[in-house]
C-alpha cells in the first residue's frame, strides 16, 4: 500500500465508486447494443463476443467518466490498482450477463421465487419473450450485483 492517510483513501474510494457508477449506468445503458443486450446470455461463441464486447465497451465507459475525475480532482490512482480493479469488475460483469450461472446463484440463494414472480414480458425483434429487462427482478439483481462489484473495484483501486 501507499503510504496515504485514512481520510485520503477514503475520499479516493468515494470518488471513485460514484464516479464508476456514473459510468456504469452509462455504459449498461448507453454504450451497450440492442444486439449485445438480446444476445449476451445466449448459447455458443456469438452469444460470449456479445457479452465481451458489452462488457469492453462498458469498461472503456467507465475509464472516459473516470479519466477527467482522476486528473481534476488529483486522485493518486495507479496503474497496479486500477488495472487489478478494472479485471475484477469486468470479470464481475461478464459472469453476471452471462447469467445461467448468474441466476443459478439467485435460485441457490432463496432468490428464484422473487425472479420469477417480479417480471416484465417484453418480445423481442424476432418474437421471443423478455423477461430480463428493466422492471423486473432480473434486472435488479443483475444492477445490484454489478454495483456490489463497482465497491469491491472502489476498495482496490483506493487500497492500491
Amino acid at each position: 500500500m501507499h503510504d496515504i492517510d485514512t481520510a485520503v483513501r477514503a475520499a479516493v474510494f468515494a470518488a471513485v465508486f460514484i464516479t464508476l457508477y456514473i459510468g456504469h449506468r452509462v455504459g449498461d445503458n448507453w454504450s451497450q447494443t440492442s444486439a449485445q443486450a438480446a444476445a449476451k446470455g445466449g448459447q455458443g461463441w456469438p452469444a460470449r463476443l456479445a457479452c465481451a464486447r458489452h462488457v469492453l465497451s462498458l469498461t472503456l465507459t467507465k475509464a472516459v467518466v473516470l479519466a477527467p475525475v482522476a486528473l481534476v480532482l488529483h486522485l493518486p490512482l495507479t496503474a497496479t490498482g486500477l488495472a487489478i480493479a478494472f479485471a475484477v469488475d469486468m470479470a464481475s460483469h461478464y459472469w453476471a450477463d452471462r447469467r445461467t450461472a448468474f441466476f443459478a446463484l439467485a435460485e441457490a440463494v432463496g432468490r428464484g421465487g422473487y425472479r420469477t414472480y417480479c417480471t416484465v414480458v417484453r418480445k423481442t425483434d424476432d418474437d421471443v419473450e423478455d423477461t430480463t429487462g428493466p422492471g423486473t427482478a432480473a434486472f435488479e439483481l443483475d444492477q445490484s450485483w454489478h454495483v456490489l462489484w463497482l465497491g469491491i473495484a472502489s476498495l482496490i483501486t483506493a487500497a492500491l
